[in-house]
């Protein structure tokens, strides 16, 4: 279960994920990403938490998450990901691109502790 302190670690689209302002509509791919993904985020700058792996769902383009934090997300034809997430007084983004059953890219946020910043990496579910 994700923590506060672990929203940032999250960001990524966090993810896919990420974790978005990537192409909408008819030139988001409908269907190629669709489906649940595993997130992991790993943390290579700041004090945000690290090894943080968690669920998303796609459809229709747009990325999905649970356990009320506040997630936009597309995913792009071409697999090009954007996400941004929110928890409070935290936040962070997110970008990267899926092709077939995985993908990765990178995320920053800001937060009680300060910046942090790290990759991610995605496998469907």
């Amino acid at each position: 279960m994700l923590n506060r302190n672990s929203v940032f670690a999250v960001a990524a689209i966090s993810t896919l994920a990420a974790v978005a302002l990537a192409p909408t509509g008819a030139s988001a791919m409908r269907g190629g990403f669709d489906g649940g993904w595993m997130v992991q985020i790993t943390t290579l700058r700041g004090t945000c938490s690290s090894g943080v792996g968690f669920g998303v769902e796609v459809r229709g383009g747009v990325v999905y998450a649970a356990g009320g934090l506040d997630v936009h997300g597309n995913v792009a034809g071409n697999g090009a990901t954007r996400v941004s997430i929110a928890a409070g007084n935290q936040s962070a983004s997110g970008s990267g691109r899926l092709s077939g059953n995985s993908g990765a890219g990178t995320w920053r946020g800001v937060g009680s502790q300060g910046t942090c910043s790290g990759s991610w990496s995605a496998s469907r579910r």
